[in-house]
């Protein structure tokens, strides 16, 4: 038997409005970064909902200039339902582009490699699918504003 291949579904897009970046100093892992997340959208075919407050992205930015994505946040659906969402990955580029984002530019996505891999915690009901499939993600910042394209692996 051959397993299946897998491809991608586009679910939906979070929209989440974040505060500027706030270093911590470096350390032997890298910088470690706190970058709060303040509210945004969930649009989408398969779920609509907004991003709740109080989430935070802490990434690590290594030595290597590889920035190790850690972000952990709830969204709650159009039905109320509340769903906890870890989203961890990583952002690649160059040092001129990574100043470039640290200083809340807009940079073109082909000017960098940003992905991710989101885990849900969703309760039983109509939202259960999140918790029993695996999501790639693709990352867009642009200022105040990240974009997130939400596909889950069939």
């Amino acid at each position: 038997m051959t397993p299946a291949t897998p491809g991608l579904e586009r679910v939906f897009q979070i929209e989440a409005e974040i505060e500027a970046p706030r270093g911590s100093g470096p350390s032997p892992l890298g910088e470690r970064l706190h970058i709060p997340i303040l509210g945004g959208t969930v649009r989408g075919p398969r779920l609509q909902g907004r991003v709740l407050a109080g989430g935070s992205d802490w990434p690590v930015v290594g030595p290597d200039g590889i920035s190790r994505i850690d972000a952990r946040y709830s969204i709650e659906a159009e039905d109320g339902t509340l769903i906890y969402l870890v989203n961890r990955g990583m952002r690649t580029s160059s040092d001129a582009v990574r100043q470039r984002m640290r200083a809340g530019d807009v940079v073109p996505p082909e000017d960098y490699y940003m992905r991710s891999v989101a885990v849900f915690d969703a309760p039983d009901g109509p939202h259960r699918w999140l918790s029993e499939h695996i999501f790639l993600c693709s990352v867009a910042p642009a200022g105040k504003i990240v974009r997130i394209d939400v596909y889950l692996v069939t």
